[in-house]
């Protein structure tokens, strides 16, 4: 409904796939043979102590969270080189460059999108195609606040309240203090896949705020 108000001769199709295992990817690519954008936006993320976490979860977040671009993206490259155009965006995290003790895991995996994305850049230059990552801060998403939720329940205090001291606790650094909405990592996503981004690619672009200091 969201888009058909903003674009109202928009044609949708909403297809499920478990992108994070081959067999679901290798379905979705079946009914969706060919594509000129790819988001690779899948993503996972729990807190959680290093020392007690197995290797079968460090296997699912990299299966869910690299694995499901790296298998979209090996598909649909050679139509866009063939094509001489496309664009490919790996949503990664400024965790991917901060990661965080309580989520190593999810940071691990948002750091590999960033080597992926630059890699890939690098094999095909010259193509028409790009391939950047873009890292966003804390975003107020579904998911964030799912956890905000679940902190609230623990605790007996109003998730709005943890939800407003969270980036001033944990991310002191930010130079917005506040939590970023997800239409405003979604405008970096829509210039990256425009015709005005032809000149940037391989580059990791950071919505988050300014909590990152070193360059980069």
């Amino acid at each position: 409904a969201h888009v058909r108000a903003h674009v109202p001769a928009a044609r949708l199709r909403g297809v499920a796939g478990d992108l994070g295992s081959e067999s679901g990817a290798d379905s979705f690519v079946r009914q969706v043979p060919q594509a000129d954008i790819l988001v690779n936006n899948l993503g996972i993320f729990e807190q959680g102590d290093f020392l007690e976490t197995p290797d079968a979860d460090w296997q699912r977040f990299f299966d869910i969270n690299v694995m499901s671009g790296v298998r979209l993206t090996r598909h649909y490259l050679p139509g866009m080189v063939g094509r001489q155009w496309g664009r490919v965006v790996f949503i990664s995290s400024e965790s991917g460059l901060n990661i965080p003790p309580d989520m190593i895991p999810y940071g691990f995996t948002k750091a590999a999108q960033i080597a992926i994305a630059r890699g890939i850049a690098e094999s095909v230059p010259g193509t028409g195609v790009t391939v950047n990552s873009v890292l966003p801060g804390p975003t107020r998403t579904e998911g964030v606040m799912e956890m905000f939720e679940k902190a609230a329940r623990e605790s007996g205090r109003p998730a709005a309240e943890i939800a407003a001291e969270f980036v001033p606790m944990h991310r002191p650094s930010s130079l917005i203090r506040r939590l970023a909405e997800p239409e405003e990592v979604a405008s970096m996503v829509a210039y990256l896949c425009s015709p005005q981004a032809s000149a940037t690619t391989g580059a990791a672009l950071r919505v988050e705020g300014g909590l990152l200091r070193h360059p980069g």
